[in-house]
Formats: structure tokens, C-alpha cells, sequence
């Protein structure tokens, strides 16, 4: 059991609430400059906006913003919606995928373990990754052990895990990653995909923890 720090401590007294975390595992290599990463950046206000209107869902809902460029940033640990403020994003680099969803699970596992030692119930982790590529500049191995932990962690309910392609993703390469079939993002649509993931949050987060949840279609997307 993890242990228990004043911080969390006091949190969690102050919000008792169940949690329902969500990682937005973003994509900011060098080809996502200039337009695509202006509508994301937009995209990320509309998410904090829509899901701080709701009461409920902006104390249950967990934000963590991971970055993967040539580097693997945490841009933001996990808050809840109503302490969220939407990072402005910027874009150069590779794609080091692999290693942005290594620590985006990894850090859904050490949330959890945080949870469970302070009596806190929570709702199936989400990690939402956003990408205009492939994997590119790090090892295959790293990314096939990336996909397998995915494989194995839907397996187990421990998480849902979905990837979104931009413009020119590698549909087919993201479709080997993950499990969920990736959305194909309808042109720069981030508004309406942030409004949806938002709503999924609020559905979720409205409903009992081990409920199963009907999320409303992507819109913005093509499967």
C-alpha cells in the first residue's frame, strides 16, 4: 500500500468525491507546429470550460497532461477540473511515443495506488492520446512493450486507452499500438473532440463506479 502524504491527505478530506482520471497524452513533435497545435491549444480551454460548468464532474475528474516530443514531459500531474488550467503547448522534436505512453500508465498506476490508500473510489482510468504520426526516434522495443501493456491493461479493465490521428497519422501503425479502434480525427475538429471527451467525462463521472456507460458517438471523428 502506498503510503499516504500530508498533501494527499488533505486533499482527499477536503474531496472525498470518487475520481475518474484522465491522462491527455498529447503529441507536440515538430509537425504538429503552427495550425494543428493552435486548434489543440484551443481544444484544452473548451475541455477545462465545458467540464468545470458541470459541479460533479469538476470534482471528480482528474486531468494529466503528458507530453511526447524527443522528450516525455508531465506538463501537468493529475487535478481535478475545477484546478485544472490548460497548459499553452508548443511543438518541436520527434515522436517518441512509446515512451509517452509508459508514462502515462505508469502514472496512472501510481494515482491509483494513491486512491486506494486513502479510501478514495474511482472510476476506470482513461488515457486520451492525440497524434499526426508514428512512433519515430526510439527503439521498436520500447514501443512494442507500450503496446503490450496497453493490450494487457484493457485486458484487465485497469484502463481505457484511446488514440485519435491528426492529418497525416499512421492509422494503421496506431491501429497495431492499441486495442480501441483510432478516430480519425475530421480535419482539425479539436473543439468538438474536447466538447465530446468532456461530455464522456461528465457521463461517466454522474454514474456508479462500476457502471458500464453508453458514451455518445464522435462526431468529430471517422473509425
Amino acid at each position: 500500500m502506498a503510503a499516504t502524504t500530508l498533501e494527499e491527505a488533505v486533499e482527499f478530506a477536503e474531496n472525498p468525491e470518487p475520481r475518474c482520471p484522465c491522462v491527455l497524452l498529447l503529441d507536440t513533435s515538430g509537425s504538429m507546429k503552427g495550425a494543428p497545435l493552435d486548434a489543440l491549444n484551443a481544444g484544452l480551454q473548451t475541455y477545462k470550460h465545458d467540464l468545470s460548468k458541470d459541479i460533479l464532474a469538476s470534482r471528480r475528474v482528474e486531468v494529466a497532461v503528458v507530453t511526447f516530443n524527443s522528450e516525455i514531459t508531465v506538463v501537468q500531474d493529475f487535478v481535478t477540473a475545477d484546478q485544472f488550467l490548460p497548459p499553452t503547448l508548443t511543438a518541436q522534436g520527434l515522436t517518441h511515443m512509446g515512451g509517452g505512453i509508459h508514462k502515462a500508465l505508469d502514472m496512472v498506476q501510481a494515482r491509483k495506488a494513491q486512491y486506494r490508500a486513502n479510501g478514495i473510489a474511482y472510476y476506470r482510468p482513461w488515457v486520451f492520446m492525440i497524434t499526426d504520426g508514428a512512433p519515430q526516434g526510439e527503439p521498436d522495443g520500447v514501443v512494442e512493450q507500450a503496446a503490450q501493456r496497453i493490450r494487457d491493461d484493457e485486458a484487465a479493465n485497469r484502463i481505457a486507452f484511446f488514440a485519435v490521428g491528426v492529418e497525416n497519422a499512421d492509422m494503421e501503425r496506431l491501429g497495431r499500438i492499441v486495442v480501441r479502434t483510432p478516430v480519425k480525427l475530421i480535419g482539425l475538429n479539436f473543439v468538438e473532440m474536447f466538447v465530446w471527451l468532456s461530455a464522456s467525462m461528465q457521463k461517466i463521472s454522474q454514474s456508479k463506479v462500476s457502471e458500464q456507460v453508453a458514451l455518445p458517438p464522435p462526431g468529430w471523428g471517422a473509425v
